[in-house]
């Protein structure tokens, strides 16, 4: 018995060691840690990690709520502020929304909210009095004026009040395809849940996170679903896809960057920009697109904790839920997605900023998949890529549910990360190594070709465009950076220290090269990063290489387009002078949606503002 205690103490001290080995990934350099914490040594610097801690999360922020003999009291900790709330209408609008009636000043971070009182007769138009439930929205706005959280909180009764979970994000639908989809939410408390549709009951345990696969449905066909929880139901409903290769005419949408902006109100919800969110995703179901693509930037972000950015993610999600409900929405990950550990000097000063890790549990990939429902692929991170230094350890983060690809009738869309593994201090401080913004590494490269042969081989497919957040040639705001770096192709990602072998001028023309040479399907790039609208022909005669460039160069064989749209709200960004600025067409600064009309052959795009309704460029692509 000694013995064995003994081999257990050992291999237990052995395990420990090891532990500590590897806790910070071989990728990175310089990074080190001792008793009080991470440190980036630079010479005879130690710069300590932030200990960060979030301004706010979702758990503070749904309050605490308690029932009471008249209503309802929240609890949001120390927050100071105002709360706005009302009722919301489930089951008597398509589209329910909270109905905001009444505002009170947070005493001491607290709210007593009176339901027999602020919703007697005439007030009750959810006969809450009647059904004794009801599900109140409210809006909480600091003493800035800023608004930070919008939430929910349902009760039961009619007094003595008892507080029921509620759904505070969702229902939403992804994973479409022509006989099957995925609905998914969030509630505040667990509870086990019931999904009807198509004469089925689909049950999912009791939890917080209801991830439903639904199968066996029609091609082309709308259906009513309902969600029941704990005696509430919400109904909308999905329409599948087509049978692929059907070729019948529809629409889809695409934009990119929400973060938040200047101007007040709904234009700055912590981290979104949820006014023109919320009309981009009106005027794209109003147009009857039937899935819409978002490509990165959706939030303020470069954070350091997951709680926050699970907050601004929420946020985001909020403003465009009233239409998720009924169709998808498929999201990529920017720049500003980024959750890091950040290393600061004793001025505050960032010398070095990281992908967060573990790569497992706390990385900016992780986050993004915990946040949203998207394709799984084959690819799994850039372990075991010629520049892995470890075999057996994880060195990089997941590329789960940030890079795949998906299909509706004859179009394939690819979605890519361009900002995997990103480390923003790179380019100012590359002693820590980390990703490039804008940089698509090599097993993501494979992937993509893989993926490009595939669909060249499908026969259901015409028409395949290829997203990802960074411009390819940018035009306004993102010059020195993005896939071109005023022209430096020494700009690259750095691995335990040693630069990859491709610069990004070398990186972009193999990337090029898979879309134009080794393919004609691929119709477009969408893009988005620099906050504004255009598009770009790209031809054998558009100078794309800086002067005097020594490396070999891309041939041209076909057409492609470069459509960029990073106009969801974020801060605008002015055209500026590039050897391709006279190929760039329909350069603006309004807000702006894609609407791309998929008739057989045929792709016309239509690119509208969202807040004016006035049309931007109209073009037939092909």
């Amino acid at each position: 018995m000694k013995n064995l205690i003994l081999l257990l103490s050992l291999s237990l001290a052995v395990n420990l060691i090891l532990a500590q080995q590897t806790d910070i990934p071989k990728s990175y350099s310089n990074i080190h840690k001792d008793e009080t914490g991470l440190y980036l040594k630079e010479k005879d610097q130690r710069y300590y990690a932030v200990k960060s801690k979030p301004n706010y999360t979702l758990k503070q922020l749904f309050g605490n709520p308690k029932g009471t003999s008249e209503g309802v009291t929240l609890d949001f900790g120390d927050f100071k502020g105002t709360i706005t709330y009302g009722l919301i209408p489930y089951g008597k609008a398509p589209h329910p929304l909270p109905v905001f009636r009444f505002v009170k000043t947070l005493e001491s971070g607290k709210a007593n909210i009176n339901i027999k009182s602020d919703f007697r007769y005439p007030y009750d138009f959810v006969d809450w009095q009647k059904n004794q439930m009801l599900s109140i929205g409210y809006r909480l706005t600091d003493e800035t004026g800023m608004v930070v959280y919008d939430g929910e909180v349902s009760l039961k009764g009619r007094g003595p009040f008892t507080v029921a979970p509620a759904i505070y994000e969702g229902p939403f639908v992804n994973m479409l395809k022509d006989t099957s989809a995925t609905v998914w939410f969030n509630t505040t408390l667990p509870v086990a849940v019931d999904l009807q549709i198509n004469g089925e009951t689909i049950s999912s345990p009791t939890g917080t996170h209801h991830e439903i696969p639904v199968a066996k449905l029609l091609p082309e066909t709308q259906y009513n679903y309902s969600v029941s929880y704990d005696g509430f139901n919400q109904q909308y409903h999905l329409k599948t896809a087509p049978k692929p290769g059907s070729r019948i005419p529809f629409v889809f949408a695409y934009t990119s960057d929400s973060r938040h902006a200047t101007g007040g109100g709904e234009r700055k919800i912590y981290g979104a920009n949820a006014y023109i969110m919320k009309k981009i995703a009106a005027l794209a179901y109003a147009n009857n697109a039937v899935f819409m693509q978002f490509s990165g930037d959706l939030i303020n972000g470069y954070l350091g904790t997951d709680a926050e950015t699970q907050l601004q993610y929420t946020n985001w999600k909020k403003a465009v839920e009233p239409f998720w409900h009924y169709i998808p929405f498929q999201v990529g990950m920017g720049n500003h997605e980024a959750l890091g550990h950040i290393f600061q000097d004793s001025l505050g000063r960032t010398r070095g900023f990281v992908d967060k890790f573990p790569f497992e549990t706390e990385s900016a990939e992780m986050a993004f998949a915990k946040a949203f429902v998207n394709p799984i692929s084959t690819l799994q991170s850039e372990d075991g890529s010629a520049y892995d230094p470890s075999a057996t350890t994880v060195d990089f983060p997941s590329y789960a549910e940030n890079v795949f690809h998906y299909q509706y009738d004859n179009v394939a869309v690819v979605v890519l990360n361009s900002d995997y593994w990103y480390a923003p201090s790179l380019s100012f401080n590359p002693i820590t190594s980390g990703g490039l913004h804008g940089y698509v590494m090599d097993n993501q490269l494979k992937w993509l070709e893989n993926t490009i042969t595939a669909l060249e081989e499908d026969a259901t497919i015409d028409h395949v465009f290829v997203t990802q957040h960074t411009p390819v040639f940018p035009n306004g705001g993102h010059s020195r950076d993005d896939m071109w770096y005023s022209g430096n192709n020494e700009k690259r990602p750095l691995v335990a220290g040693k630069a990859v072998q491709k610069g990004i001028l070398e990186r972009r023309d193999e990337y090029l090269d898979i879309l134009i040479n080794k393919s004609q399907k691929v119709l477009a790039v969408l893009t988005g990063d620099e906050h504004n609208y255009n598009r770009l022909r790209l031809t054998d005669e558009v100078t794309i290489y800086p002067e005097n460039y020594p490396h070999e160069k891309l041939k041209v064989s076909r057409p492609i387009y470069q459509i960029n749209n990073g106009a969801a709200g974020a801060p605008y960004y002015a055209q500026e002078v590039l050897p391709w600025s006279e190929h760039t067409k329909a350069f603006s600064v309004e807000n702006a949606v894609c609407l791309f009309y998929i008739e057989g052959p045929t792709v016309k795009m239509k690119v509208v503002n969202p807040d004016t309704l006035n049309v931007i460029d109209e073009i037939q692509l092909r």
